[in-house]
């Protein structure tokens, strides 16, 4: 009986123990989920896609009967998560989730639903800014912290909808900053890259990652594929959003930065027909006249080597680089001279389009084009000497993205293309039978794409 006793009594003294351990602790998670959990929102967009359709099929319904009715379009939603950053209802997210999208349906921690307008964006940084209508209601909001102050080691947490479940935290830190990895479509690369090991999974995409003061650090943007590693996420950094909010609000698009070169990447190959004194970096072939590179003293045969501390291996990792930049920043680039290493500050240009007549391209083809930027010959390396318009959308597998539009054929009477003028004047003649011929420039080359219309 006494051992029974006994055996009760240090069963209740253990447990005791137990039950005050930390009696009083409150993790200080707890106060950032509180406090930004209600500004994190859920994103629906619907979109409608033809894209099994013909896009010669889609081209000739369009102009006879308008657009394909909705009830013969594929019907898909996107998933994914944002955040309001601004009392009158403005919600950051990344582009992927948005991109397209007819409608979209923000849901709030505490149910409310909105119909969301999308204001503007970009697909080469990958964010972009929704509004809501807040109809007299007093909407939560998130504050801005500072990225480039990020210590690896810091907690990290994400809040968002992975695969729709609503508000999930998760924790983790910062597994390190400058980090790059090639865009799904092999177009470029995302740079400067915060990477967490809080788990980011499909659905995240455009929530915030905070730092334990609750401010946004990050939007969640990418993962490693899970059966290649586990919990290696990535963030766009919250400085890089900053830059770019003012100019999407008020036009529309990120107005981007622009350096001036026409660059190749330094190859082992390169190096030795050049006799360069370095094995990697980005060679400058040729400076535009009155660039920003120009002005700041860059020449051609220098091979950049970093830009603001981040190396430089690829001609489109330095363009992706540099897009991430507003006209008027000032950078420092790190460059070799013929085996010698230099520095200078170059204050960037504008990479904004010329069309400065506002002239809307008419879609041909499942084609879309606009004129050809300072941006769009930094990144495709296009030579001031080629003249055209610039495809930045295409729904057929003969034209891509990237290429330049100089001279169209039609029934044996050719056309020059210098500009978007040019451009809808011969689109304007083109008939139902008629045989046209499209002759376009890309990365070097030339080619041609002739069909029956």
């Amino acid at each position: 009986m006494n051992k029974r006793i006994l055996l009760i009594f240090t069963l209740f003294i253990t447990v005791s123990l137990f039950a005050f351990v930390n009696p009083n602790y409150e993790s200080p998670v707890v106060k950032v989920v509180e406090a930004a959990a209600p500004a994190v929102v859920k994103i629906e967009a619907t979109v409608y896609s033809t894209t099994y359709i013909d896009p010669f099929i889609q081209d000739f319904f369009k102009r006879w009967f308008g657009d394909i009715p909705k009830q013969y379009q594929q019907k898909g939603t996107s998933l994914g998560s944002g955040f309001i950053f601004d009392k009158n209802g403005y919600i950051l997210t990344n582009y992927h989730v948005v991109e397209k999208a007819e409608e979209i349906k923000v849901i709030l921690l505490n149910g409310n639903e909105f119909d969301a307008e999308y204001i503007g964006g970009d697909e080469e940084l990958d964010i972009a800014i929704i509004k809501i209508d807040p109809k007299g209601q007093e909407l939560p909001t998130l504050e801005f912290g500072d990225s480039d102050k990020l210590k690896i080691g810091e907690w990290a947490i994400a809040i968002g909808n992975p695969l729709g479940f609503q508000h999930t935290v998760t924790l983790g830190v910062i597994s390190a900053v400058g980090r790059k990895i090639p865009k799904p479509d092999r177009s470029g690369y995302y740079t400067n890259l915060i990477q967490t090991d809080a788990a980011i999974n499909p659905g995240n995409s455009g929530g915030p990652l905070l730092n334990i003061h609750g401010q946004v650090i990050g939007i969640n943007t990418a993962i490693i594929a899970p059966s290649e590693a586990m919990n290696i996420g990535f963030a766009i950094p919250i400085n890089t959003a900053k830059r770019f909010i003012d100019s999407i609000i008020k036009t529309g698009k990120a107005v981007k930065a622009f350096l001036g070169i026409y660059m190749q990447t330094v190859t082992p190959e390169l190096q030795k027909a050049l006799g360069l004194k370095v094995s990697k970096g980005v060679y400058i072939a040729q400076v535009i006249e009155n660039s920003p590179a120009k002005k700041a003293g860059l020449r051609e045969g220098d091979v950049i080597l970093e830009v603001e501390g981040l190396s430089v291996t690829s001609a489109s990792e330095l363009a992706s680089i540099i897009h991430n930049y507003t006209p008027g920043s000032r950078v420092k680039i790190k460059f070799d001279r013929k085996g010698t290493i230099k520095e200078i500050i170059v204050t960037l240009g504008q990479a904004s389009d010329n069309n400065e007549d506002n002239i809307e391209a008419k879609e041909f083809a499942g084609i879309k084009v606009d004129e050809i930027s300072n941006g769009d010959r930094e990144t495709y390396q296009i030579p001031e000497k080629i003249k055209g318009v610039i495809v930045k959308e295409s729904t057929n597998n003969y034209i891509s993205k990237g290429y330049v539009i100089f001279r169209i054929a039609v029934n044996g009477k050719t056309y020059e293309i210098e500009n978007l003028s040019d451009w809808n004047e011969v689109i304007d003649k083109i008939k139902k039978g008629d045989y046209v011929a499209i002759f376009y420039y890309f990365k070097g080359g030339t080619g041609i794409f002739s069909f029956g219309y």
